[in-house]
């Protein structure tokens, strides 16, 4: 399951991240999203969701949020 399905409010484990982009990754990683960490989705919005990583909140849109497993 990717971060589009997540329940708001629940807290998962990010199981990997699924994109063919280095520069994605690295940005993704960059954020201290990556395999083993948790991540909150906080809201969703029309084009992506509010998520809680470490102590930060990110706005991410649908095709991040698509790259991560959970």
């Amino acid at each position: 399951m990717n971060l589009t399905h997540a329940q708001e409010g629940k807290e998962y484990i990010i199981q990997g991240i699924e994109t063919d982009d280095q520069e994605l990754d690295e940005f993704l990683f960059s954020l201290g999203c990556y395999s083993g960490e948790p991540i909150t989705v906080i809201s969703h919005l029309k084009g992506g969701c509010v998520v809680s990583i470490k102590d930060g909140r990110y706005n991410i849109d649908n095709q991040l949020a698509s790259a991560i497993q959970i």
